[in-house]
């Protein structure tokens, strides 16, 4: 399956993480307000002097760099989301600030004031979105939707959301844009799928909130999509698959959002399950699989069509996995507690790296910054989300390694 070949340590709780959409390239929100950027080596030998020139080049191959940290909100950094070609970062905080910055240096170039709810308080964010590159989705503790038009520029003072919605009671806990239509002439999606208390909503750039499932009985965490699954009947071989809090994943046929199509229980133990706190696709040469990392540590590879767990690697051994994805290499990415893992496919061999403790750069240029890196200040306590992070003691273990095998 996958092997560990690289741990990072963080300074604080990880609260969220995005994965660059066209470079080997990983953003990390914590809990002490930080966001930090890493390159991971490229496992393609570069010879051009192009490469060789890139300003953030890969001069420490075989190493993570930091790219950049700051420390970017006073509160927590809950939310993280790269732009679609991987050129903005932006970054919500429980400050009521979203701040777009450039992701190869850190520098903000834009900021938005996140609405207060109706008594002024502060509407904290749980999820950041670019749907496009002129459309820039919010979500909130308070379950507003915000959407807001990029092309705008946007201030403390005047800062207004184009549209805003409640397509649930409750927080909006996930986004999923679905795939543009065949007619789409800009190629980028215009609907998405929610998740937000114990239900499923349906919202159209357009036209609003479009559909909002019944109540399903349980919360609901987690999402993402998957296409070209076998079509029968009125199935189009599309689907969204919802992660639960009690460890379950339930599969919902696109176009049909009445209810639940499958469920898929991907973890019991006498307390019900652990909560399927993140998802991603993997790779294509894995076939139709979905890896879910899980409150308990651990993440768990689900094929869909048989609709059964098949495999699982330790993320850590107390916290949970909150943030989970594939980079442009293929490798995994798994967030949680105060590490992020980098896995690749294993040869289960026991041997997930060399030894070496060669760790990123961590640098101290961690200062509340609107432009680059600047020195550290304390770190603020710790701030956790509305709904708890499941934790449990889980005693297969895992590999810690701190050097990418065969890189060095």
């Amino acid at each position: 399956m996958f092997d560990t070949v690289c741990t990072l340590p963080l300074s604080s709780d990880l609260f969220t993480q995005a994965i660059h959409p066209e470079e080997p390239v990983v953003s990390v929100g914590l809990a002490s307000g930080h966001v930090q950027t890493f390159r991971l080596p490229s496992l393609e030998t570069e010879e051009d002097d192009d490469a060789a020139s890139n300003s953030s080049a890969r001069n420490g191959k075989g190493h993570i760099d930091t790219m950049w940290r700051t420390r970017r909100h006073k509160g927590s950094c809950r939310t993280l989301g790269f732009g679609t070609d991987g050129q903005v970062l932006y970054s919500a905080g429980t400050d009521g600030l979203v701040k777009a910055a450039s992701s190869e240096t850190g520098q903000v170039q834009n900021k938005i004031a996140i609405p207060p709810m109706k008594n002024g308080s502060i509407d904290a964010p749980t999820m950041i979105h670019a749907l496009s590159p002129q459309s820039l989705l919010l979500g909130t503790d308070s379950s507003a939707l915000h959407i807001y038009d990029l092309r705008i520029p946007y201030s403390k003072v005047s800062a207004r959301p184009e549209q805003s919605h409640h397509p649930h009671d409750d927080y909006i806990s996930s986004l999923t844009p679905l795939p543009a239509s065949d007619t789409s002439t800009s190629g980028f999606s215009k609907q998405w799928v929610t998740t937000g208390g114990t239900t499923l909503a349906v919202t159209d750039l357009r036209r609003g909130v479009l559909v909002r499932s019944e109540n399903q009985e349980e919360e609901l965490v987690s999402s993402i999509y998957m296409g070209g699954l076998p079509s029968s009947g009125t199935s189009r071989g599309e689907k969204v698959i919802v992660g639960g809090a009690s460890g379950i994943l339930t599969l919902w046929e696109k176009g049909q959002w009445d209810d639940q199509e499958d469920r898929i229980y991907v973890d019991r133990n006498a307390d019900g399950g652990d909560a399927v706190e993140a998802m991603a696709v993997t790779p294509d040469y894995m076939g139709k699989v979905v890896a879910a990392g899980l409150g308990n540590g651990k993440v768990k590879f689900v094929r869909i069509g048989p609709n059964k767990v098949f495999a699982e690697v330790v993320h850590d051994e107390i916290d949970g996995v909150v943030g989970l994805g594939f980079d442009v290499e293929g490798r995994m990415i798994s967030g949680g507690g105060q590490t992020v893992k980098v896995w690749h496919e294993g040869e289960n061999d026991g041997d997930g790296g060399s030894g070496d403790e060669d760790m990123m750069d961590d640098s101290d240029d961690d200062k509340d910054s609107d432009s680059e890196a600047e020195p550290e200040q304390r770190e603020e306590p710790r701030e956790r989300k509305k709904r708890k992070k499941g934790k449990s003691k889980d005693q297969s273990g895992g590999q810690h390694v701190m050097a990418f095998h065969d890189l060095d």
